[in-house]
C-alpha cells in the first residue's frame, strides 16, 4: 500500500520542480520531502526522480505514476470531505487577477477540487481594479488581486518586483524615440506603475497594444511589438527581462514592487472563505521564496 504522504510530496515536487518549494508548500522540511521520495522509490523498486544542479524532473516511470498518484490523492480528498469532520459544502465566488491565471491557477484549482469536492466554485478572471469593483457590488466573495505598496486592504499573500520584458532586450535598449508599451487597459495597476516610472524619468512612451487578456499581451510581446510589464516570477516564456536602473546609459527605470492580496467580502461564508484563502496562500506564498 502506497503512503499518501509520500504521494503528496511526489506530486507537489512535480508541480513546483523544486524540493525547497515543495517542502514550503506542504509545510514540512526539505529533508522530509527527500525521504518521502526515497521511500516511494524503494516501495516501487523504481527510480522516479532525476536530480541535477539545474532542475528536478521525473523519469519515465515517474511520469507513469503521476496520474495514478493524483487520482489516489483526489479520491482521498473526496472521502475525507464526505466523512471527515469538516464536510464543507456550498458555493463560493472567486475573482482572480489576470496575471495569476497563466502559471498559478491550475494548481490552485486542482487542490481545491481534491480537498472540497462538495463546494461549487464560480471563477471570474479580470483586472484587479475591476475585481475590486465587482466585489463592492456583492458579485464576488473572495478576490485575489494586486495592490500598490502602502495600501492596507486585504490579506497579504506575497510581494514581488515588477520587471520589463521583451523578446529582444538589446533591441529595446538601442531604441530611438518613445518606448513601445504593451499593456492591459486602464485601470491596470501594472500599466499605471510602468507609466509613472517612465514619467518620473521623463522618458517618452506610447501604447502600441492594449488587451485585457494576458495571453494576447504575451503574443504581442513575443511578436516583438514592444515591452510588457509583469511580476518577475510570472514572466511568460519567450520573453527576457530588460535590465533596469541605468537611465543615463539609455536603460529603463527600476519598477516598484507589487503585492498580491486576498480580499474577502463582508458577509461571505466565513468557513468557505477561510478554506479557500488558506489554500491560495499556501499555493502562492512559497513561490516568492528567494
Amino acid at each position: 500500500m502506497l503512503n499518501l504522504h509520500h504521494l503528496a510530496s511526489f506530486v507537489t515536487l512535480r508541480e513546483t520542480g523544486s524540493f525547497t518549494e515543495a517542502a514550503a508548500r506542504l509545510g514540512i522540511g526539505q529533508s522530509t520531502v527527500t525521504q518521502h521520495i526515497q521511500r516511494l522509490e524503494k516501495a516501487l523498486g523504481r527510480r522516479l526522480v532525476l536530480r541535477d544542479t539545474h532542475q528536478v524532473r521525473l523519469t519515465a516511470e515517474g511520469e507513469a505514476l503521476l496520474g495514478y498518484a493524483r487520482g489516489m490523492l483526489d479520491l482521498d480528498g473526496k472521502v475525507s470531505s464526505l466523512f471527515g469532520e469538516s464536510r464543507l459544502r456550498g458555493r463560493i465566488r472567486l475573482g482572480v487577477s489576470e496575471d495569476v491565471v497563466a502559471n498559478r491557477l491550475t494548481a490552485i484549482l486542482e487542490a481545491f477540487i481534491r480537498l472540497y469536492p462538495l463546494v461549487d466554485l464560480e471563477l471570474t478572471v479580470a483586472l484587479s481594479e475591476d475585481l475590486n469593483r465587482m466585489q463592492e457590488a456583492g458579485e464576488l466573495d473572495l478576490v485575489l488581486a494586486k495592490r500598490h505598496i502602502g495600501e492596507t486592504h486585504g490579506r497579504l499573500v506575497y510581494r514581488e518586483q515588477l520587471v520589463w520584458l521583451a523578446r529582444d532586450p538589446d533591441l529595446v535598449l538601442s531604441r530611438h524615440g518613445a518606448l513601445p508599451l504593451i499593456a492591459f487597459p486602464p485601470p491596470s495597476i501594472t500599466r499605471r506603475v510602468a507609466q509613472q516610472a517612465l514619467d518620473r524619468e521623463k522618458l517618452p512612451w506610447r501604447i502600441v497594444c492594449t488587451c485585457s487578456s494576458l495571453s494576447g499581451l504575451t503574443a504581442a510581446a513575443r511578436a516583438g511589438m514592444g515591452v510588457l510589464v509583469q511580476p518577475r516570477s510570472m514572466a511568460p516564456e519567450g520573453l527576457r527581462e530588460i535590465p533596469a536602473g541605468e537611465i543615463s546609459a539609455g536603460g529603463l527605470p527600476v519598477l516598484a514592487d507589487i503585492e498580491f492580496v486576498l480580499v474577502a467580502r463582508r458577509g461571505a461564508d466565513a468557513a468557505l472563505v477561510k478554506a479557500l484563502s488558506d489554500l491560495v496562500a499556501g499555493q502562492l506564498a512559497p513561490q516568492n521564496v528567494g
